[in-house]
């Protein structure tokens, strides 16, 4: 047997077809699954283990605040201003991810999809330092940097990696890869919250030693990805580089069905050539596109908007509140990473049984029935013993609800969109 057909013998699996004669279900090659891998551990990975990671060292970081306020001023941290810091601490993430965002296209274009994550991993061992020497150097300005930074490195991992999934991913495989997306954004959040625990780095003196872990998934990614081929389509749509197109064809679709996607390039590339790229402000004065636009601003915009970030960023205040012990809170905290991580590998089951659309509506519907629910049990939580376990109840059923239903099914149509 030839080295070729060794290959088709590894990545396929012969199994009989329903409607007729038997047929070849393929399999992602080891090549593929490297580069997966390799892309995810320092993209959405990184952007899941940065949301996470700052929960549980919520009270330590305040504690740093107040012990910093006070040698600098001889007097302790006025309330409001110790809410006001730590709230910067926590969204300033957001806003270096909405930077991110709009410079991870420019980025993907100059400098490769691999390139750019590659090049993206400067901002998160840059931040995983200045977290680290936060405490040290006795600045908690460099906490504020460093969570900045973190966003810029989310937003253009949430940029570039899907890009770079899709556009190495067999047609045939292209949905089950995106549905990989979503699982890694989960991993890293539930990481996060395994390393916020007492029994690893969640003691309060290892707090700058935690935060500083983000560098980790970096590390490896800089070590991985190096040993992955471009993007075939970038190859050849953005350099021209046939041969290069060709040989990473080859890797990830091995040596006998690399033909078919490279004519679908070939084809896309010559319908290309007389397509002019559009402008933003020239794409949103084009009438044709008018409701497509409207779509994926609507879709995305409900996804940023629901409140998943606030639910992680602010778990540990909102169990408190609900009045769990002190001692159990990151346990709890470690239960919805779970449960999020549970629905993103079983997403892809309903998602081919209920369509997309159901799963997006019927998600957002359960979502604000857990809205209701848990603002009137916060509200009246003093009026019985029960309601705080409630509050707990409906924060767990949120994220369920989520992860059921927007959190894996948009990133699959954004996904399809960009290949």
């Amino acid at each position: 047997m030839d080295r070729a057909a060794k290959e088709v013998d590894e990545n396929e699996l012969l199994i009989g077809s329903p409607d007729g004669p038997e047929e070849r279900l393929k399999f992602p090659n080891r090549s593929l699954v490297f580069a997966v891998c390799a892309a995810g551990i320092g993209g959405t990975f990184q952007y899941g283990l940065n949301v996470s990671v700052i929960n549980g060292p919520s009270q330590a970081v305040q504690t740093f605040i107040n012990h910093t306020w006070l040698e600098r001023y001889q007097a302790t941290t006025p309330g409001h201003t110790l809410t006001l810091l730590w709230s910067t601490i926590v969204s300033i993430f957001t806003l270096g991810g909405l930077l991110g965002g709009c410079i991870g296209g420019t980025l993907s274009v100059k400098l490769g999809r691999k390139g750019s994550l590659l090049a993206n991993n400067g901002f998160a061992i840059v931040a995983a330092l200045l977290m680290g020497l936060s405490s040290p150097t006795g600045l908690f300005e460099l906490l504020i940097v460093g969570r900045f930074l973190s966003g810029l490195n989310a937003g253009i991992a949430l940029c570039v990696q899907p890009l770079y999934l899709g556009e190495i991913a067999p047609t045939a495989l292209r949905g089950s890869i995106s549905i990989g997306t979503v699982v890694f954004i989960t991993g890293g959040i539930l990481t996060g919250q395994l390393l916020g625990l007492k029994e690893l780095l969640g003691d309060e003196g290892l707090w700058p030693l935690l935060l500083a872990t983000t560098c980790l998934p970096a590390l490896l990614q800089l070590l991985a990805l190096p040993f992955c081929p471009e993007s075939p389509r970038y190859l050849l749509m953005d350099r021209g580089d046939e041969e290069a197109c060709e040989e990473a064809l080859k890797r990830f679709n091995g040596l006998d069905h690399f033909e078919k996607e490279r004519e679908e390039m070939e084809s896309e590339r010559i319908l290309a050539l007389g397509v002019q790229t559009l402008k933003p402000w020239e794409l949103f004065a084009d009438r044709s596109l008018r409701w497509q636009l409207l779509t994926v601003f609507v879709i995305n915009s409900a996804q940023q908007l629901n409140g998943i970030n606030a639910i992680y960023f602010y778990a540990d205040s909102v169990f408190r509140q609900c009045g769990i012990a002190a001692d159990k809170i990151p346990y709890a905290t470690v239960g919805t990473g779970a449960c999020e991580c549970i629905t993103a590998l079983t997403c892809g089951l309903l998602i081919d049984r209920l369509g997309r659309r159901v799963l997006i509506v019927g998600g957002y519907f359960l979502m604000s029935v857990c809205c209701v629910g848990f603002t009137l049990s916060l509200t009246y939580q003093d009026a019985s013993p029960a309601l705080p376990y409630v509050s707990m109840a409906c924060i767990f059923a949120f994220i369920l609800s989520f992860g059921l239903g927007p959190g894996g099914v948009i990133n699959t149509l954004s996904l399809v969109k960009v290949v």
